[in-house]
């Protein structure tokens, strides 16, 4: 694919750049969600298994150039030590002569966390200057963090280019398996796209009509979609401005031979809350007080027997209101026999991106899938088929 991995790369006594993404949610000091931190334990270790010396970078919030304490990266230290089962220590900065002295100090078998990389206002300009303080640092340089790969910023882009560079073990399986999805994938070939909006996911709509053999779309961003088609859905959320979009969309589709697969009938209610009363009806008959919430029953048999019939999927985005029963229907039986076909192994299948994460392991159906990336925006760009600044770097 063109970059090269740890694999590729002499560790034996190198200090090694590892640029992470410890951008985890914290709430009175704790870590609620150590997923990211638990991803990029595989990469520290392989580097430490082979003699290198880990130093991380990272960012945490936006703390837009000046020293914030609440978005200091100490209060990570404890939760990555314990993870790693390893010493990790601190520095508190991640340039200049503090970071180097903590460099150079570093034994084996240690591992160093450097200050938040975004607490220097020319890391989100992508300041070359800044892109060198931290290559003085090291003697290679590994990128783990494949959610931060759509920024071109000082630690992520510029210096990819200063240094040998490759990918951590994390970007590494997000990459391959990004590449089978769409890169090369099995056929028959789907996308389920949902959320609230077709205007946020034009470029991805567009992209994917040009790829996948069967695209189908839930979510209230359906809701645009049968607006175009001349339904009427009562109270729900359309983006009226957008139904010319929507059938230009289906019209593209169409011509390519991409077949689109919309709710046939729908589950409504008065409002969007806790204990509302859901009702089932045909597409046509939304009562003009109603909301459309999720797709009905007959929709979720169309979509589970599509899925029968297909090799791999792409995955972004909720078929439905997902966070309140029993809106999550629709969401629930499309990712539940997602996840039996791939456990089986008849399916690939990639998911990522927004709440598409949340629902599926709601759903309990996330262990299952092939690969659930824990990128937002870097997956939602690299479906729309946009260069990753990250990722090219390190060609």
């Amino acid at each position: 694919m063109g970059w090269k991995t740890l694999d590729d790369m002499e560790l034996q006594g190198r200090t090694v750049l590892v640029r992470v993404d410890l951008n985890v949610p914290l709430q009175d000091g704790r870590v609620t969600d150590d997923t990211r931190i638990r991803r990029i334990i595989p990469t520290i270790r392989a580097i430490l298994d082979r003699g290198g010396r880990p130093v991380l970078l990272s960012h945490f919030g936006r703390p837009k150039g000046t020293y914030r304490p609440d978005m200091s990266l100490n209060q990570i230290t404890g939760p990555l030590g314990t993870a790693l089962g390893a010493p990790v220590v601190f520095c508190a900065d991640s340039r200049g002569p503090a970071a180097e002295a903590a460099v150079a100090a570093l034994q084996d078998g240690e591992v160093l966390l450097l200050e938040n990389t975004r607490f220097h206002p020319g890391e989100e300009r992508n300041d070359p200057e800044l892109a060198a303080a931290f290559a003085r640092l090291g003697d290679i340089y590994c990128n783990d963090a494949f959610s931060c790969a759509h920024r071109a910023h000082a630690s992520t882009e510029a210096i990819a280019r200063l240094l040998p560079s490759c990918a951590g073990k994390l970007m590494e399986a997000e990459l391959r398996a990004l590449d089978a999805a769409l890169g090369a994938p099995e056929r028959p070939l789907a996308a389920v796209v949902g959320g609230a909006k077709v205007s946020t996911k034009l470029a991805l709509l567009e992209n994917l009509l040009d790829k996948v053999d069967h695209l189908i779309i839930g979510g209230a961003m359906a809701n645009t979609f049968l607006a175009a088609q001349g339904h009427d859905l009562g109270r729900s959320l359309v983006e009226h401005d957008m139904t010319g979009t929507a059938k230009t969309i289906l019209d593209k589709a169409a011509a390519r031979n991409c077949t689109v697969l919309l709710p046939v009938d729908i589950v409504t209610a008065p409002a969007l809350e806790e204990g509302a009363p859901a009702t089932t009806r045909n597409l046509g008959d939304c009562p003009a007080e109603a909301m459309v919430l999720d797709a009905g029953p007959e929709s979720r048999a169309k979509i589970c027997a599509l899925l029968e019939n297909i090799r791999t999927l792409i995955w972004n985005g909720p078929l439905g209101a997902f966070e309140i029963a029993p809106f999550d229907a629709a969401t629930n039986a499309a990712a539940r026999r997602a996840a039996e076909l791939t456990r089986a192994g008849r399916l690939i299948s990639v998911a990522g991106g927004g709440d598409t994460v949340a629902a599926l392991n709601r759903a309990g159906a996330a262990q299952d899938f092939t690969y659930v990336s824990s990128a937002g925006g870097a997956f939602l760009e690299w479906m729309e088929g946009k260069i990753l600044p990250g990722v090219a770097a390190l060609h």
